[in-house]
């Protein structure tokens, strides 16, 4: 049966704004309707439910958010798009409450009104696919051990559970260190592919003469040592799922035939004249934005738009810091096992240490930390034990001071990385503290939108010092 085209109702007063928005979703081939005032719209919805509503919340008579209400209610499954000013951001957050799936700050990013129209309307369909429910979140998950009990791997685990049933093409986000691999896994193993092979491949650590031939494979006599013929990796995962890992470091010459074989759903071995068709579920990682790579030309736009089906963003460990604990007791016992001790636990001090850290190498770095201060503790865990100090070197405020310190380990893009994000930590802070605690505020001194500063202070675990009903 041939799947209908997505129907979307505009809601604004504004004509100007809602000519614009219909005349660029009818471009991406979306069915549009329009209403021009809150009345109209409900009566609209009513009569002729659409598959996603794009409503401006500032309208004369019925405004945005009395629409928003009487559709949930009415419509409980509908996704709705609220469209804001800048100024009325913290308005936005509370309409996030009330049933809106996301929001969108006026001017519009066009590209950004297409990325959320399509997220939101792929997160539907994948709803109605399970029934019309999103699956809850799993207590058991594997993950839930491997990862930590916060809110944050919850609502991962969720976003995972929703996406794995389908065979939409997921590109997950991540620092190095924050488990991208293991989230492919999981995509995996929890999909009907989970018979199938999982195969992993990590672009940045095949030579660029050698990636396509990792890829496709190749024929005998191809160059110079391919003595005998050699299936590539889409060969080795048909009918299971193709992990390409910091997929940001494929050379463009080499995106363009990943391109070339998703679209065609064939490749051809290096060397070779006959095309085979593929039957692969494809899962990237990246730990660079690669929407911002495409836009400054380091990444093919066209294969980004194309693997971009389903992004999922992996939280940093100082994003999620309620999960250290367990996992510092997790690595301590298994470490325990390992080398047959039995060190008891941490002292205060030490956990207060692990608790403040920024952990630039996520959980890979706690990970290495703990097995490192087992290793040495007779019965606990001391914070002198530990390799993170609280000392920063003057100019690079990211590194320990400490003798074989973490960053020794990384490479010069993680170790920049770490520092304009310690900067960020500390700019955020400084602002929040000068506009007394409130983010509505601090967000126009920085000239940004609310939702990154309460994104911000949530991954860096900032204390604002005030709660979010203070933010106007």
């Amino acid at each position: 049966m041939e799947e209908l085209t997505p129907q979307l109702l505009i809601v604004d007063d504004e004509i100007d704004q809602c000519t614009l928005i219909e005349r660029l979703l009818r471009e991406e081939g979306f069915i549009t309707r329009v209403a021009y005032d809150g009345e109209t719209a409900l009566r609209s919805i009513r009569t002729h439910p659409p598959d996603l509503v794009l409503l401006d919340v500032n309208m004369p008579g019925m405004d945005g958010m009395m629409v928003l209400k009487t559709a949930k209610k009415e419509h409980s499954e509908l996704p709705i798009i609220i469209i804001t000013g800048f100024a009325d951001i913290a308005g936005a957050v509370k309409a996030i409450h009330s049933g809106a799936q996301d929001y969108l700050a006026k001017p519009l990013d066009h590209e950004e009104l297409l990325r959320v129209v399509r997220q939101s309307l792929i997160r539907q369909k994948l709803k109605r696919q399970q029934g019309g429910k999103s699956p809850d979140v799993c207590e058991s998950h594997y993950l839930n051990k491997m990862m930590g009990p916060s809110e944050a791997v919850k609502q991962l685990i969720s976003n995972l559970m929703l996406v794995a049933q389908s065979d939409f093409t997921v590109v997950l986000l991540g620092e190095t260190g924050s488990g991208k691999d293991l989230i492919a896994r999981a995509i995996h193993d929890s999909s009907p592919r989970s018979q199938g092979p999982f195969v992993p491949v990590d672009c940045g650590a095949i030579p660029e003469t050698l990636i396509e031939s990792e890829l496709f494979g190749h024929d005998k006599g191809a160059f110079t040592d391919a003595v005998n013929r050699k299936p590539g990796k889409f060969e080795l995962a048909q009918k299971g799922t193709l992990f390409l890992d910091e997929i940001s470091n494929m050379p463009l010459s080499s995106q363009a035939k990943l391109l070339r074989a998703l679209q065609e759903k064939r490749i051809c071995r290096v060397g070779g004249t006959k095309p085979l068709s593929i039957n692969v579920r494809l899962v990237v990682a990246s730990n660079q934005d690669l929407r911002m790579l495409a836009d400054s030309g380091l990444f093919r736009r066209d294969l980004f738009f194309r693997l971009n089906e389903f992004t999922i963003n992996i939280p940093p460990l100082r994003g999620r810091r309620e999960d250290i604990p367990y996992l510092a007791k997790l690595f301590l016992e298994a470490t325990n096992k390992e080398l047959e001790k039995n060190v008891q636990g941490f002292t205060e001090s030490a956990m207060e240490a692990l608790l403040h850290y920024n952990w630039p190498g996520n959980v890979r770095q706690l990970r290495s930390v703990i097995r490192r201060a087992v290793l040495l503790a007779d019965e606990m865990v001391t914070e002198e034990l530990l390799e993170i100090m609280s000392g920063e070197t003057p100019g690079l405020p990211f590194i320990p001071k400490a003798a074989g310190a973490q960053w020794l380990d990384m490479g010069l893009k993680e170790i920049v990385r770490s520092g304009i994000q310690s900067i960020e930590r500390e700019v955020i802070t400084q602002v929040l503290k000068h506009a007394g605690g409130n983010k509505a505020k601090a967000a126009r001194i920085l000239r940004i939108d609310y939702k990154t500063v309460h994104n911000k202070v949530k991954e860096y675990g900032i204390q604002s010092g005030r709660g979010d009903n203070h933010d106007r």
